[in-house]
């Protein structure tokens, strides 16, 4: 190795600390990989097992990434490995003989895009599992090996949040108290999967690679612009999905609220609703993730809209799936319980394709005590358009107009990860329901929202 490597007080104690399994996520250039390696290669030289995994989306890309990059596992421990890229007359499979004081260990490095390959090759036990970039790894081969070792260090990339990689593995992890304050508050809140005993959860940002100057970290800073999706998740290492983002300007620390936060506001008379309304968007399939959305906003005084309350189903989870009969009565006393709350909406609105929907709340309002009218959802204001509006309400140079509850996770869920298709400027035909049922909603009223400009 041609440099010594400096290395913070904060990677020290990371190199020290012992737990089963460990999550490393971060800003870009926060030395995680480099420290991780050298820790995940401690490790197997203290293991009694001889067989260990490093695995990357492919082999090449754990060459670059571990194997042979500069403060790579060739470049730092010499002598004591070498690497068969493709396997020798022992193991078929590429992997790394490390020699160690505990005797010679083998590291099989994996690609976890050839289903078949890594299938082969998780027929033992081993002592030590580094995944790199498990963000983006195929989630059943993580929830496979996860059972067979005894040490699994992972690394990501900020992603989109709602990958089941994050529900089940990352989110399981807690940060240590000592450095729970250096994890940003948005992740900070989706570390709420089960806990898992001592799975720890570590954040490393510029700040915590001491080979960086204060110039170097300027730089960095300076190399993506402000507000867009590329700033939020290299720069400032927070989570959301990558690449063809549409709503890349929100931000739970601007948009979300608590719900005490508005009922104080109310009771201090700081805020003022002077309009509510409710969207209602179906979806009846039994084979898809869509669902059936209710969402119930209130329009201040001061041009802003709020998203109160959402309510959603999925008929692919109900053992009997629900019908239009079966929605209107759910809608209903939705409403009713969001009256009682914040206040009336009298006209709310209904997905307009679905006519047999809208006949059952009909139906439902003759036979039952009710004061909505149920309306036909406008349409002519197109999806694009519609967009526009939020991305301005969102945020526009420090000037916000759009804010969700904080209980209203399907609404922020899919904020965070509706996306344009990639060939055409249009938004992709999904994770959309809460974002549909909003926009129903606010859509008559919408002259009342921010700085409003009518066709």
């Amino acid at each position: 190795m041609s440099d010594e490597y400096k290395l913070s007080k904060k990677y020290l104690d990371f190199l020290k600390h012992n737990a089963p399994v460990e999550a490393l996520e971060g800003t870009t250039a926060a030395g995680k990989t480099t420290v991780g390696i050298t820790k995940f290669m401690l490790k197997v030289a203290k293991s009694k097992k001889k067989m260990h995994v490093i695995a990357a989306k492919t082999t090449g890309v754990a060459e670059k990434n571990i194997i042979q990059k500069e403060y790579g596992i060739i470049d730092v421990f010499g002598d004591l490995v070498r690497y068969n890229g493709n396997g020798d007359k022992d193991n078929k499979i590429p992997h790394i003989r490390y020699t160690t004081s505990n005797g010679e260990k083998i590291i099989y490095v994996l690609g976890y895009d050839n289903v078949d390959k890594w299938k082969m090759a998780l027929g033992s036990q081993f002592g030590c599992v580094l995944i790199d970039e498990v963000n983006t790894a195929n989630v059943e081969f993580v929830r496979e090996i996860s059972t067979r070792n005894d040490y699994m260090m992972m690394t990501l990339n900020p992603d989109d949040p709602n990958l089941p990689i994050y529900d089940e593995f990352i989110n399981c992890c807690r940060p240590l108290e000592k450095y729970k304050k250096d994890v940003p508050a948005e992740i900070l809140e989706q570390l709420n999967s089960e806990e898992k005993p001592n799975w720890t959860y570590w954040f490393f940002s510029f700040y915590d690679n001491a080979s960086l100057s204060e110039a170097d970290i300027e730089k960095k800073k300076l190399s993506a612009p402000k507000g867009t999706k590329l700033y939020k998740n290299k720069i400032l290492g927070l989570r959301g999905r990558a690449t063809g983002l549409i709503f890349s300007n929100f931000e739970r620390k601007n948009n979300v609220k608590s719900k005490q936060n508005i009922k104080k506001l109310l009771e201090d008379r700081k805020l003022k609703f002077i309009q509510f309304t409710a969207g209602l968007d179906t979806a009846y399939s039994q084979e898809s993730p869509d669902t059936f959305a209710f969402t119930f906003l209130g329009i201040t005084d001061k041009k802003e809209v709020v998203v109160l309350d959402e309510e959603v189903y999925n008929n692919k989870d109900l053992t009997i799936p629900l019908a239009p009969s079966d929605i209107a009565p759910r809608f209903f006393n939705f409403l009713e319980r969001n009256r009682k709350e914040w206040g009336l909406a009298r006209d709310v609105f209904v997905d307009s394709a679905d006519q047999a929907t809208i006949t059952e709340l009909k139906k439902f309002k003759r036979i039952n005590p009710c004061v909505y009218n149920f309306i036909n959802a406008y349409k002519k204001v197109t999806i694009v358009d519609r967009i526009h509006f939020m991305l301005g309400w969102i945020n526009t140079n420090g000037k916000i107009f759009y804010y969700v509850l904080d209980h209203c996770i399907n609404h922020i869920r899919e904020l965070e990860t509706y996306s344009w298709k990639e060939d055409k400027y249009e938004p992709e035909d999904a994770n959309d329901h809460t974002i549909n049922s909003v926009q129903y909603a606010w859509i008559p009223f919408r002259a009342k929202i921010g700085n409003y400009e009518g066709e």
